[in-house]
């Protein structure tokens, strides 16, 4: 099959973004979730401190673990649908195939590297102790992994 004809279509892979995006933020709701219980943490603060990131006004409102939740996965969708158009657009061979998948890891793996050591140290210093790094990198490797799912569900699809 040519490069061409197994390219899809743009609407296609916002489509596909966004349900990996969904997928992937979904994964780390529930690792972080599972993770806090374990703990004996509270993973409402996880998501308050998302709030205070993005919104620091916010942080503290009684809505902050609401509202860090929407903001969470608004960002996973966008992070879904910049990846889905890269690399559908990139390397359309590779859709579906084992290749792609580690391929996506890595990448979510850098946007771990870059969150944890460049942006949220200057944006909200706190919210890099809330969690372990090692806990928060598990995390974007899961949602890349939940990400790549969707991918692969995609392109058996389409096959």
């Amino acid at each position: 099959m040519s490069v061409v004809t197994r390219q899809s279509s743009t609407p296609n892979v916002l489509g596909l973004g966004v349900l990996a995006g969904l997928a992937g933020g979904l994964a780390e709701i529930l690792w972080i979730s599972g993770f806090m219980s374990a703990v004996g943490g509270n993973a409402g603060q996880v998501a308050s401190a998302v709030t205070a990131t993005v919104a620091p006004s916010l942080g503290a409102a009684g809505f902050a673990a609401g509202l860090g939740l929407v903001l969470h996965m608004s960002l996973a969708i966008g992070l879904g649908v910049l990846v889905a158009l890269i690399l559908r657009r990139a390397v359309p061979r590779l859709a579906g195939t084992l290749a792609e998948a580690a391929i996506l890891v890595v990448i979510l793996a850098a946007v771990w590297a870059t969150n944890f050591f460049v942006v949220l140290p200057v944006m909200n210093p706190a919210f890099v102790h809330i969690v372990p790094l090692p806990v928060s990198l598990v995390s974007k490797l899961l949602f890349g992994l939940a990400a790549a799912a969707v991918f692969w569900a995609s392109a058996r699809r389409r096959a």
